[in-house]
Order: C-alpha cells, then structure tokens, then sequence
C-alpha cells in the first residue's frame, strides 16, 4: 500500500493538481456557504470540467468540492441561521444561538476545527476498511452484483421519507432511462425514430437535469422569505483561535464519536450526510453532562454535527470503490465521474487503479488541510458570499449548466436533455416523489443490466440467484428492506391519523 499511496501523493502534490484542489475546496465552500446551493448541486456543477482532465486531477478536484462542500453549510448555518446544505441543519440548532450571543468567530471556528478532524478520521475509516471490503468482494460473481445492485435500490427507495412506493417508481424510471439506445445485442429499444435517441442518454445532463434543474426551480419557491433574513447581518468575523482550541480540548470524545458515525452512515447506501448529523447530534445530547444546554449554543452540539457530516466523505467512498455502490447522491455523482474516465468503480478498482485509489485518499486528506486554511483565512468573505440572492445566483448556475452538458459531445441535443430532464424532475418534486433513487438508477442502470446479462449467459436457470449464498442473502435483505419500510410507512400513516383524531 505504502508504494502505490507514495506514487499517488507525488502525482496529487504536484503545483497542477495542488491548485485543483484549492479551487475545488473554494469552490466546495463558497457551494456549501449559499443557502439552497447544496454540496450535490457544487458538484454537478464542477462535473463538466474534470471531461479534459486526466483521471486524477479530475477526481482530485471533485474531492476538493467534495470536502469544501460539507464545510461550507456551516458558514450560512452560524451567520444567518439558514442551513447551507442539508447536511448542516442541526449546525443551526447552536451555531446561530452562538452567533447571536455576539460569538459568530467561535462558532465558525468550532465548526471548521470540527469539519477537519471529522475528514481526518473518516479518511483513517476508509484506508482500514476500503481494502477489506474490495478484497471480499473480489469473490463477488454477477449473481451476486446483480442482487447487491438490487438491495442497494431497494434500500435507497426504501429510506425516502416514507415514500416507498414513490422510492421504488423513482428507481424504476431510471432504470428504464438507462435502456434507451441499443443494448448489448446491437438491438434499439425505446428510440421512438429519434437518430438521437440511438445513442442513449449520456449521465450528465440527465443528471443535472434532474436534481440540479428541478432544485433551483424550487429554490425560487422556498427562499423568498429566507432572503429577508439576511438583511442587516454584520459580516466582520474574527476567530478566537485560544478559545477554539480550549473548546476542542473539552470536546475529544464528542469528536470521535460523531466521527465515527459520520463515517459508518455514510458507508450506507440512500443515507448520507443529513441522516449523520442528526443521529450524531442526538447522541452527543443523551451522552452530555448537560444535556439542557443544548440548541442554547453549546459547542459540544456544533462538534457532533460538523464532525459527522464532514466524516460522511470518508464512509461514503467504501461502498463507491470497493463495491461500486454510491452511498448516497454525490457519491453517485463522484461514481459517474470515474465512470466518464473510463474507470468502474467496484472490487477490481483497487488493483486495476492503486494509484487512483491512493489520490482519493491523498486529495481527501490535502483537501481537508486546505479547507482549514481557507475557512479561517477567508471566513469574512464566505459570509459575505452567503448573502448572494438567489435572484443572481439560479440564471448564472442554470448557465454554467447548459454550458456543461454541451461541452460532454458539443452536441445540442444533450441541452434539451438536460431541460426536459429538469421539467421531469421539477414535476416529481412538486409530487413528492424522492429523487435520490432516480439518479441510483440511472447511475447504475447500466451495470445491473451488463451483470443480469452475464449471469444469465453464464446459468440460464433463474433459480442460480437463490441457490448461490450471497446472491440469495443480497434478495433476501432486498426483500426485507421493503418490507420493513412498508411497515415504517404504515406506522407513520397511522401515528398521523391518531394526530388527527386527537386535534378535532
């Protein structure tokens, strides 16, 4: 290992690389910083510039957007009480309390100092259990891909809000996306006697399309009143290192733990970032002295939620390398990257691609130094960033967009793609429907297909999914994750209509 991560850190230390990174963080936290913006939305929006770029410097400079992006909710969180990315909510419950007391520079601080450790330790997560997992996994055969394939859908549909069936419709659409063009047979499905359509949808503007067009278009709907918010917040930070530093003293178990967290829910499939800050948050609060003080502006509840949302970055890149399973949204984003540089993500990465492995690693732990420097070097301006209205902010993005899709192929069409793609997905949040397992399905579709087919070539009998152990193991949880998440929706259905009851 130790070759294959010094060869990496040489190709990663390079003044080329070191500067994509830098720009990608900046990038990352200026995203994070800007209500509404999200760490995914920064990311789809760096995309298109990693297609001219070798494939390190093109996953080192989404790695730096990857860490900035976790980093940068807390600034808008602390300054404006407005969450940047969802990953950051229960940084408000004490970052704004904070900030209000007259201490916006400690806030800012805790939360940084915390983002770093959390990165560090996440990072220490991934190297341990990264190889383990892929070196298990290389006995994976396609019965068995196939149905990790399908639990993994099955699981993300399963934990969208209580919308199974929304989930699992969702799934299914982009799924069925991905068989448009011809398939391994040379055969055309689903072209309708458009030439275009023989190709297939490329990733990038059906992603973008779906998530980033649809989110900005619900931005103009939700922000308005947020906007007013930001009228009258005084800017000038300064940090108090000392004081950060006592903070951070008191704070070591707080910071593991959340660490840990962080990475071990990350590591699973349809969580992601929001799902640690919360369980993170509500953990250090039972295991607190003073559990009273909580969401009045205690440091102990910024540590727990900063630690943990950055820690995600580290856990959500077990599942995307060793077993070519995206953790949650921006992994998907990130696998579709590798995807578009001709590399798969999965058991055969790790010695197919050491050196590549080893930038993840190395960009991960240069990004979260560099994020530091950033965030307290620049912290002023940061705030001053977050009050961009949004006004500005969806035509310039909406742009940057389009010019992305139409610099994948210079083609015209990918455009279009990218705008009816944006109307589908506005229309499906409008009703509700969770978009994370779409852009799964999309981004997987493709491999589930390609395994199913080999399996079937290898063993035309259906019955080898059931009788190989891990294959029937793999259903077997997909099964059980349904079931469980209709029970949870009944559950919830039920605890309503008791609601209800009682209030008339």
């Amino acid at each position: 290992m130790a070759d294959f991560f010094l060869q990496a850190l040489a190709q990663v230390g390079s003044p080329s690389v070191l500067g994509l990174i830098v720009i990608g963080v900046l990038f990352g936290i200026i995203g994070g910083s800007i209500p509404g913006f999200t760490v995914t939305m920064a990311i789809l929006v760096v995309f298109p510039f990693t297609f001219a770029m070798d494939p390190v410097s093109g996953v080192s400079l989404m790695v730096g957007v990857f860490v900035g992006g976790y980093s940068g909710g807390i600034v808008s969180g602390v300054m404006l009480g407005i969450p940047g990315t969802p990953s950051s909510i229960t940084t408000v419950y004490d970052g704004y309390p904070m900030a209000q007391k007259g201490e916006p520079g400690r806030a800012l601080g805790i939360g940084v100092a915390a983002s770093f450790l959390g990165t560090l330790i996440s990072v220490a997560v991934l190297v341990f259990f990264g190889p383990l997992i892929a070196s298990f996994s290389m006995n994976f055969r396609p019965w068995e891909i196939t149905a990790l394939i399908v639990f993994a859908l099955t699981l993300v549909a399963g934990l969208s809000s209580g919308a199974m069936l929304k989930g699992l419709l969702a799934a299914a659409l982009g799924l069925l996306i991905t068989t448009v063009g011809y398939d391994r047979n040379s055969n055309l499905r689903f072209d309708f006697s458009v030439p275009a359509l023989g190709s297939g949808f490329e990733i990038l503007p059906v992603m973008i399309g779906i998530f980033a067009f649809s989110q900005l278009m619900g931005n103009l709907e939700k922000l308005r009143d947020e906007q007013d918010k930001a009228k009258g917040v005084d800017t000038n930070v300064a940090i108090p290192y000392a004081t950060i530093l006592r903070d951070m003293a008191s704070q070591k178990l707080n910071t593991v733990r959340s660490s840990l967290i962080g990475s071990l829910v990350g590591a699973l499939p349809g969580t992601g970032g929001t799902v640690a800050n919360f369980i993170s948050y509500d953990q250090a609060k039972k295991f607190s002295r003073h559990p009273e003080r909580f969401g009045k502006g205690i440091p102990d509840g910024i540590v727990a939620s900063e630690a943990s949302n950055s820690a995600v970055a580290g856990g959500a890149f077990v599942p995307t390398l060793a077993l070519g399973i995206p953790g949650d949204l921006p992994m998907a984003i990130m696998m579709g990257v590798l995807i578009l540089h001709g590399i798969t993500p999965g058991p055969l990465m790790f010695e197919q691609n050491p050196i590549l492995v080893g930038a993840i690693y190395a960009s991960l732990l240069i990004g979260a130094v560099i994020m530091v420097l950033c965030q307290l070097l620049l912290v002023r301006w940061f705030a001053k960033i977050s009050l961009i209205p949004q006004e500005i902010l969806i035509p310039v993005v909406l742009m940057l967009c389009a010019v992305g899709a139409y610099a994948l192929n210079n083609n015209l069409f990918d455009i279009w793609v990218l705008f009816i793609f944006g109307v589908v997905g506005y229309l499906l949040w409008k009703a509700e429907v969770p978009l994370t397992p779409l852009i799964l399905g999309v981004v997987l579709g493709d491999n589930l297909e390609r395994q199913l087919f080999r399996a079937l070539e290898l063993d035309s009998n259906w019955m080898a999914f059931l009788t190989r152990p891990l294959s029937a193991l793999f259903l077997a949880l997909a099964v059980a994750s349904v079931i469980f998440s209709l029970y949870q929706n009944h559950k919830i259905q039920r605890t309503h209509l008791k609601a209800r009851r009682d209030d008339a």
